[in-house]
């Protein structure tokens, strides 16, 4: 078969309808997965003791399971207790309990740098310590996250992946099933892995641009050729 027709007519159509699935499993899991890490690491951080060790179980107990160990258990093993789910939904599921234990890490090691000083403060100006933490604390806590949210956003992008091993064929499982019916391994995954590098790369630079745009004026790191000067 001519390269030219395989790739025009057959892989990059099937790549295609597998990337419309993998953004749908990131658009659907990323929201809820970073709502439940800031969730997660202000209850962990702030709450009442049970709601903190209720958090921190949480977060060992996920950081402690394999993801694709993780979708088999939402996949195959909640039938077994009449709970059934289509494959998109567990796959879901699974990112956001994932992204969301990492993104709690990520939001906690922020909470925890903003120093004591400015809870006291914001309480001292007659608010509450709900409000100081919504308004004051969680702010300036997301600003610097931002580095490591990013990281986990992308790691999601990856291990979206994994969701081929209980039937949804995105990205990967679509270059997979062309592979296999055309034997081009090697065309095919490649084009999977320039496809997830463009991913990637876009994501790098939409970081870049939102730290810039969120970055607080005169605490900006400065490089060394700027102190030189």
């Amino acid at each position: 078969m001519d390269l030219a027709v395989f790739t025009f007519d057959i892989l990059l159509p099937a790549l295609m309808q597998g990337l419309i699935v993998t953004l749908q499993l990131i658009a659907c899991s990323a929201p809820l997965g970073l709502a439940l890490g800031i969730g997660v690491a202000v209850g962990r951080q702030y709450g009442h003791p049970i709601i903190s060790w209720l958090c921190k179980t949480y977060v060992f107990i996920i950081k402690g399971t394999p993801l694709l160990l993780l979708l088999f258990i939402l996949y195959f093993g909640l039938p077994t207790i009449g709970m059934t789910l289509t494959a998109f939904t567990a796959s879901v599921l699974g990112f956001i309990l994932c992204n969301g234990a990492y993104n709690a890490e990520y939001v906690r090691g922020a909470l925890i740098s903003i120093k004591d000083g400015q809870m006291i403060a914001a309480q001292a100006l007659g608010m509450t310590r709900w409000q100081a933490i919504r308004s004051v604390i969680l702010p300036q806590a997301l600003r610097r996250a931002i580095p490591g949210l990013s990281n986990e956003f992308i790691y999601l992008i990856k291990y979206s992946s994994l969701a081929y091993m209980i039937t949804v064929v995105e990205l990967a499982g679509a270059g997979k099933q062309v592979a296999t019916k055309y034997f081009t391994y090697t065309e095919s995954f490649a084009a999977v892995g320039i496809v997830y590098l463009v991913l990637v790369t876009i994501t790098t630079v939409a970081v870049s641009i939102l730290e810039k745009r969120v970055a607080v004026p005169g605490t900006a790191r400065v490089t060394t050729a700027a102190q030189l000067l």
